[in-house]
């Protein structure tokens, strides 16, 4: 039985008027490419219908900040100058940095995502103190949330150790480079994750954001470093029928053999790839290819075929790598494949009741999560197996393989600890806390990008 999507959003503002951005800024570095240019397209208008299979609102997703055990650090001069109420929780917060050494080295044969989750009491590695980046409504600990031993764990591989992010490290890797988020709010929140930890070692300076905050761009001039986040819904051309040109009709239309140009436009210009996207695709979508419809999903409409979500799933990324991979303005290209991050409502769906209360890691079979989570997995996978064994001179693929990972981790997301005044009551179990189990997506994606280079 089909269930009523989430409803998903690029932004983390207020701003959901569907407006057009343009850069306003430039970068200059030492290259061309640091001379960033993202032309938004159309953004779509916002409705909250229980009818309507697809709901957009715009989804503040920022969350928390982290207790630890240990006694509270000294305030530093600018804490005591500046510390408003609302910062008085990280006072608390241990802080401690990581301790694997700058020149990272990863066991070629360690299967990092083959594991389990381990108990750890070294405390978080930022909070909304020392991030100034933190988004509100990943600030679960802001808003209201009081358990903290969700903090408290790292992902122990079978037979190896997955090293903690070390942002010195990591600067070393990307340094002179340019690398993108490339998905739809999960990835932003793996973004936001990623800004977080740099910030540690150098902080930001923001570059372009624009008019409906779905496209953003920060630079760390001292690492000659930039990051991006790109909104797109289905990495393919896509767009959503409407009705008298205002209300949303609930559909979308998809375009398989043609891109989402928002993003693509912008591959000859990245070094690092990082891309993803599932959640959009829950919902009624036509499937187009070579100018006809190819399939339908959750239609059930007489003379067009049922197509289930991975194997929309698998097309669309399959469009997405292959363009990548015969791109020829891409000399140099490093592509991330991050499978599919489950939600965990309990008791309900999002908008009947559902809530993800846990407080710690959960044992697979105390999860019900459908067979969608790893059948989709399963499909982002064998996408990149496939485009691995043709790839081209200077593109190297890799894959984030959080979906067990994270199927264990109810006790990570936001729930009603959110703070999206328009949303009030509602649980959010899709996106997780900033600190909290998404950080260990960077400790991979470290352990990636060193094992590539």
């Amino acid at each position: 039985m089909k269930s009523t999507p989430f409803p998903f959003s690029s932004s983390s503002s207020n701003n959901n008027n569907g407006s057009t951005g343009t850069p306003g800024s430039h970068l200059h570095g030492k290259r061309d490419k640091q001379t960033l240019n993202i032309i938004m397209g159309k953004a779509m208008p916002c409705l909250l219908s229980t009818f309507a299979i697809t709901t957009i609102f715009t989804f503040f997703l920022y969350s928390p900040d982290p207790f630890n055990l240990t006694p509270p650090p000294k305030q530093t001069q600018k804490q005591q100058q500046g510390g408003d109420a609302h910062h008085l929780l990280d006072q608390t917060i241990s802080l401690k940095p990581p301790t694997s050494p700058p020149n990272l080295k990863v066991e070629e044969n360690c299967e990092l995502f083959k594991g389990r989750w381990v108990p750890d009491h070294e405390g978080a590695r930022y909070s909304n103190w020392s991030c100034p980046t933190m988004p509100d409504s990943k600030n679960c600990f802001r808003h209201g949330r009081k358990d903290k031993d969700f903090l408290n764990w790292r992902w122990k591989p079978d037979g190896c150790v997955l090293q903690k992010f070390d942002p010195k490290a990591f600067f070393e890797i990307v340094r002179g480079k340019a690398m993108a988020f490339v998905g739809d709010s999960v990835a932003r929140n793996h973004f936001e994750s990623l800004l977080c930890l740099l910030s540690q070692e150098e902080a930001p300076v923001e570059a372009y954001k624009d008019a409906d905050d779905r496209n953003r761009i920060w630079h760390f001039p001292k690492h000659d470093f930039i990051l991006k986040v790109i909104w797109t819904k289905f990495l393919v051309a896509g767009e959503e029928r409407m009705i008298n040109s205002t209300t949303s009709a609930g559909i979308h239309d998809l375009y398989l053999d043609r891109l989402d140009e928002n993003w693509a436009r912008d591959l000859h210009a990245l070094d690092y790839v990082i891309i993803s996207g599932v959640h959009w695709f829950f919902r009624a979508i036509y499937l187009h290819q070579d100018s006809k419809v190819v399939g339908c999903i959750y239609c059930n409409e007489p003379n067009v075929t049922n197509w289930d979500v991975k194997m929309a799933v698998k097309m669309a990324l399959r469009a997405a790598l292959d363009r990548i991979n015969n791109c020829k303005e891409c000399k140099k290209t490093v592509v991330v494949v991050r499978t599919f991050s489950p939600s965990h409502f309990e008791n309900g769906l999002w908008n009947t009741g559902g809530t993800c209360n846990r407080t710690g890691p959960a044992r697979e079979l105390e999860i019900d999560s459908g067979r969608d989570v790893y059948e989709v997995r399963d499909k982002q996978v064998e996408e990149f197996q496939r485009v691995r064994k043709k790839v081209k001179k200077g593109k190297k693929f890799g894959v984030l393989d959080i979906t067990r990972v994270m199927r264990v981790r109810p006790d990570g997301h936001p729930g009603l600890f959110w703070g999206n005044q328009w949303m009030k009551g509602y649980s959010d179990c899709v996106h997780w806390c900033l600190p909290g189990p998404i950080d260990v997506w960077n400790d991979f994606l470290q352990a990636i990008l060193t094992r590539l280079r």
